[in-house]
């Protein structure tokens, strides 16, 4: 089952509001730590950002500089 941004949005709120608890389409859950709840945000929305065709990582660059 693919994630929503309503799914997200809620787990969101949960993490902003300090509640471990998310009921989500009738179904509730309960996440053991905020670590725990934080790491399924993160997933989420990766998740919805493959989905919707985006990147799969962070691109990074660095600027280098020499004094020569």
């Amino acid at each position: 089952m693919p994630f929503t941004q309503a799914e997200l949005d809620g787990l969101k709120e949960a993490y902003a509001s300090g509640a471990l608890r998310v009921v989500h389409e009738g179904k509730t859950v309960e996440y053991g730590s905020e670590a725990d709840l934080l790491r399924r945000i993160r997933m989420v929305e990766q998740e919805l950002k493959v989905s919707s065709g985006g990147q799969n990582t962070p691109s990074v660059s660095y600027a280098g500089f020499s004094r020569g």
